[in-house]
């Protein structure tokens, strides 16, 4: 039997896990390297994505330490401008209609003049970028739980005064073995009293326990990957019932090793018990794929319709913080991508 698929770049949807260094496309690390002569392990040269496991703390170790020789190749304004307008680009290929992308300020200040300038030269590249391509774009500022969260407090206060310049969100990345949830509460109450969308990391290297902490410590509207919470019944039905949304990013999972497999990531899980999910590509730049092969994945090693993939598609623009008129041009997008006749694919 011929099966009949739709074009899952031409689906409109919204991608709201994407860590900003992670977003560079690998050319674009080579050409900055040669420039500033930073020496580039093998495992960023070789043009294919990095092996990773981080589930030891060698492999997370590993895995931050190649992030981190990244984001050393940015140092200029234009280094900034050049990510962002090539990280929208990347997001409009793949049917993005609208990215969050995330970001930890305090890495670029020391290269970009201190923490206020390098704000400010990260939102004009998101405003040019977001002009430049037609994709809605806004910044989820986040703290990092290896830091004191006093620090996480500083950049609460500094994304607040930013939430009319393009700032919508505040995020807690990083391994979140280290650091409890609530050392952070105060952190999030600030952001949250400001009006940002509290998005922090959980359920990715740890269990159930540390997403039902995002939810009961830091009032996660949203929850960075959470794919975990799919052990435990009672949390699965607790996130469907607040309609909070999971940045499930199932190659990420698999290449840190979260899981073994693409069919392992508990997509279908989550999905049956109502868990609102908004997939993610984390850092293409080390895991090697972007956002339309995520919805690839859920197909092909999940099953997943064309109709179960707009509704997922679905799921990431309402959990998203797009302005309403957005929303509403996203969705019936998608209802169209739904109701255009399929082309036969072998």
């Amino acid at each position: 039997m011929e099966h009949v698929y739709r074009d899952l770049a031409a689906l409109p949807k919204a991608h709201l896990h994407l860590h900003f260094t992670g977003s560079m496309r690998p050319t674009t690390l080579l050409e900055l390297a040669d420039k500033y002569g930073v020496h580039l392990p093998d495992a960023l040269k070789s043009g294919t994505p990095p092996k990773l496991r981080a589930t030891d703390e060698r492999g997370w170790f590993r895995f931050q330490r190649l992030y981190d020789i990244a984001r050393s190749c940015l140092r200029e304004p234009e280094d900034i401008q050049r990510l962002v307008r090539e990280a929208a680009q990347e997001d409009v290929r793949d049917g993005s209609g609208w990215l969050e992308i995330q970001v930890d300020p305090t890495s670029y200040a020391p290269l970009l003049g201190g923490l206020i300038p390098a704000m400010e030269i990260i939102l004009d590249a998101v405003d040019a970028a977001a002009r430049e391509t037609g994709l809605g774009m806004r910044v989820l500022v986040a703290a990092n739980r290896m830091k004191h969260p006093l620090e996480a407090r500083t950049l609460a206060r500094l994304a607040v005064r930013y939430a009319d310049r393009g700032v919508v969100g505040f995020g807690l990345s990083n391994d979140e073995r280290r650091g409890m949830a609530r050392d952070f509460d105060r952190a999030f109450a600030i952001a949250r009293e400001g009006g940002l969308l509290a998005a922090p990391h959980g359920g990715e290297l740890t269990g159930p326990a540390s997403v039902r902490d995002c939810l009961d410590d830091l009032r996660a509207a949203r929850v960075g990957h959470g794919v975990r919470a799919a052990e435990d019944p009672r949390l699965l039905r607790k996130l469907a019932e607040r309609g909070v949304t999971c940045e499930v990013c199932p190659a990420s999972n698999v290449a840190l090793g979260v899981y073994e497999k693409p069919e392992d990531v508990p997509l279908r899980t989550l999905f049956d018990a109502g868990v609102p999910m908004a997939l993610g590509a984390d850092d293409p730049l080390l895991f090697g794929s972007r956002l339309a092969a995520q919805y690839e994945i859920a197909r092909e090693h999940h099953a997943f319709t064309d109709p179960e993939l707009a509704d997922l598609a679905r799921q990431s623009v309402r959990g998203s913080a797009a302005p309403e008129d957005v929303r509403r041009k996203l969705l019936s997008g998608i209802d169209d991508w739904l109701a255009a006749p399929a082309a036969a694919a072998h």
